[in-house]
Parts: structure tokens; C-alpha cells; sequence
């Protein structure tokens, strides 16, 4: 097994290589489920509680509530230019979209994105694996 593999399946406990670049689309910066240490954040009292703890907070807004909880959109991504406009300091959170959390989650990625998951044991792989144990 090469390394890298070993890597993203023992170590960092996942499932999916993330693979392809950021096609500048935008759809990830106009709805943002934002997951912290309780889930998904449900309520405005909740946002306004996160607001005061980290800026990243401060460059998102509501504009939905769903089952799954508020949904935001970014008031740094120039919609005009199709980029970010603090793209140099961006937060965690959009540096590491698209994230295995999110196909986890049942979520989608949008037509248009330059990324893509591809799963780390191929179909071939995990049917061998379950042939042995039968």
C-alpha cells in the first residue's frame, strides 16, 4: 500500500482523495453551512454568539434556514470578478473546501466546481476485501 494512502486512511481517517482546483465559480461562498463544535449552527443567537469569536464569522450573512440549520453566503466574494477577495487570508474553512465532511453530510457539490472526491479504496478493492472475509 503506498504511502499516501496509508496516510489519508489510517492517519487522517478518511475516505476520498479531494482532487481538481477551484474553478472560481462561487457557488461555495453563496451557501455556507457552517459546522462547529455542536453542529450545524441553528439560530441567530448562536451566529451572533460565534460573531464575537472569530472574524470569519463576520464575513457571512444569513440568508436561509433549512433543516439542516442556517445557511450563509460570504460578503468577500466579488460576484462581478469571480474572485475572493481576501483570498491570501481566507479562514480554515475556505481553504480546506470542499472537505470530506460535506459528502458526509449528504451534500452536494455544484456542477460547475473544479473539485472533485474519489474514493481512496476502489470498488475492485473493497469487494476483494469483503470476498475474504466470506
Amino acid at each position: 500500500m503506498q504511502v499516501k494512502k496509508l496516510f489519508y486512511k489510517y492517519i487522517l481517517r478518511r475516505k476520498y482523495y479531494r482532487q481538481g482546483s477551484c474553478a472560481r465559480c462561487g457557488a461555495c461562498c453563496s451557501r455556507i453551512y457552517v459546522n462547529h463544535r455542536k453542529g450545524m449552527i441553528k439560530t441567530e443567537d448562536e451566529f451572533l454568539k460565534l460573531k464575537k469569536l472569530h472574524p470569519f464569522y463576520t464575513y457571512i450573512e444569513i440568508i436561509d434556514k433549512d433543516e439542516n440549520g442556517l445557511v450563509f453566503k460570504c460578503n468577500k466574494f466579488d460576484t462581478d470578478k469571480k474572485i475572493c477577495t481576501i483570498h491570501k487570508f481566507r479562514p480554515g474553512i475556505c481553504r480546506r473546501y470542499p472537505s470530506e465532511i460535506i459528502m458526509k453530510m449528504n451534500g452536494v457539490m455544484h456542477e460547475n466546481c473544479g473539485f472533485c472526491f474519489k474514493p481512496i479504496d476502489s470498488f475492485e478493492d473493497v469487494m476483494k476485501k469483503l470476498q475474504k472475509h466470506n
